[in-house]
């Protein structure tokens, strides 16, 4: 048996309702705006403008507004933090790889601050920002230095 092609997504729009439904990871994004499949199997395109953010969740019982908008202490997960500014003026914390190949040109997909909740993963416009902030790089690849040696001439206090 398959895995499935489609995931449970909730794409809350700006001064609208918030639509529940499925779309396809891998091809949801379409040159005039997102696909979306109803849970009655109707197809319909979102338009990018109308779109603030698409959370993949684990339930639709849910909102599509993550429950924790910002990191409560340094996250733990390797990445780059960064902070997401609506054009509403809302304001979103997450982690994205650090990889830059993996950016796309039409937006970003960001972990929530609450990953262990139910939005597993959040895909932001590009047209929905204002503005997208590095504010730490967590879980640098770059090797560590090691301390230097003390010379042998040194005498050790505490050695035994």
């Amino acid at each position: 048996m398959s895995a499935s092609t489609t995931k449970k997504a909730l794409i809350r729009r700006y001064d609208r309702e918030t639509l529940a439904g499925y779309v396809n990871p891998t091809s949801f994004q379409q040159p005039e705006g997102v696909e979306l499949l109803s849970d009655q199997g109707h197809a319909s395109i979102i338009p990018y403008p109308e779109i603030k953010l698409l959370a993949f969740v684990r339930e639709f019982q849910g909102t599509a507004q993550p429950e924790r908008q910002v990191f409560q202490t340094r996250p733990k997960m390797a990445g780059l933090w960064v902070n997401l500014r609506f054009r509403d003026g809302g304001v979103l914390e997450g982690i994205i790889p650090n990889n830059l190949m993996l950016l796309e040109s039409s937006g970003c997909t960001v972990i929530p601050p609450d990953s262990f909740g139910n939005q597993q993963r959040v895909w932001v416009p590009r047209g929905s920002l204002v503005a997208l902030e590095v504010l730490g790089v967590v879980g640098s690849p770059l090797k560590k230095r090691k301390p230097t040696p003390a010379p042998k001439e040194q005498i050790g206090l505490f050695d035994e």
